[in-house]
């Protein structure tokens, strides 16, 4: 069993590495306000000194960002907009499998401005979107067998329910279609016939079409090659489990369905071939996805 993750609104935060303490607070309402750069540290500031900052936004989307925070931390800052259940689900992941997860430094919430804020440590690897046009056809093959192989693991982590661990709901845009509601949670659901309850009218003509799910199995939903670490040719992590869940048993293969890149769809072909073939389930959410 790993230490149980720490979770709280305190500002203050302790590293043993350096044996140093940060005051994250002060760092999220000073430093991590402007997108690109502290608010306060101006242009006409930068010219009277030589001091240069190894706080940087690499990532954004909505009201998200990721920060850099030296060469050995990442500071993910997710708004009120949309939930994350990032952190336990990444404690879940640890506690009853061997797969190989970013690790948890602290996770906390901005009350005031409903903002959550998890720091964990970097992998040292780079996305597979960066590394695919470098490696080689076995190179290839060996991540994709690597990546099915965990998945098996998650396979056997099954729920009569389909839900986040310890009961919380799930929330998934793309399944529920709540792209004009963003953040809504569902669930916990215990059957298919409340599942299809909550989709709307257009999916509820397709549910003949589905293969049936007795039993909900633990989903990643977000396997895009910038998802998952290598280095030299092997698997190092997987990133980003804040959608994962206990999902009907073909979710996970109808998200590799679609793509973000013509590396990406590459890459999802090649990981569909070690699945459970759903590709009936994928070809009429896709259908759905068109209405």
């Amino acid at each position: 069993m790993t230490e149980p993750l720490r979770h709280h609104r305190s500002p203050l935060i302790g590293f043993h590495g350096g044996w140093w303490t940060w005051n994250l607070k002060h760092v999220t309402q000073h430093q991590l306000t402007d997108r690109t750069s502290p608010r306060s540290w101006t242009t006409e500031r930068q010219k009277h000194c030589t001091y240069k900052s190894h706080i940087k936004l690499f990532y954004e989307a909505g009201d998200r960002g990721v920060w850099s925070l030296g060469s050995d931390l990442i500071l993910k800052d997710r708004g009120p907009s949309l939930p994350t259940l990032e952190a336990p689900n990444i404690q879940f992941i640890q506690e009853e499998t061997s797969i190989l997860v970013p690790t948890v430094v602290e996770s906390w919430e901005e009350e005031e401005e409903g903002h959550t804020l998890i720091l964990m440590k970097r992998i040292p690897s780079e996305p597979l979107s960066k590394a695919w046009p470098k490696l080689s056809t076995d190179e290839k093959q060996n991540i994709v067998r690597q990546t099915a192989e965990y998945l098996l693991q998650l396979r056997k982590l099954q729920s009569e329910k389909m839900q986040a661990p310890s009961g919380r709901p799930i929330y998934s845009n793309f399944l529920f279609l709540d792209n004009k509601v963003s953040g809504r949670t569902h669930g916990p659901l215990l059957s298919d016939n409340e599942l299809w309850t909550e989709m709307e009218p257009a999916r509820i003509q397709l549910r003949n079409h589905m293969p049936p799910a007795p039993l909900c199995t633990f989903t990643h939903s977000d396997l895009t090659h910038v998802n998952i670490m290598v280095e030299n040719g092997s698997l190092t992590s997987i990133i980003d489990w804040e959608l994962a869940g206990y999902y009907l048993v073909w979710w996970e293969y109808v998200c590799t369905s679609f793509s973000d890149s013509e590396e990406d769809r590459e890459w999802k072909t090649l990981l569909r071939r070690y699945m459970p073939d759903y590709s009936a389930a994928g070809n009429s959410v896709r259908f759905m996805e068109s209405l």
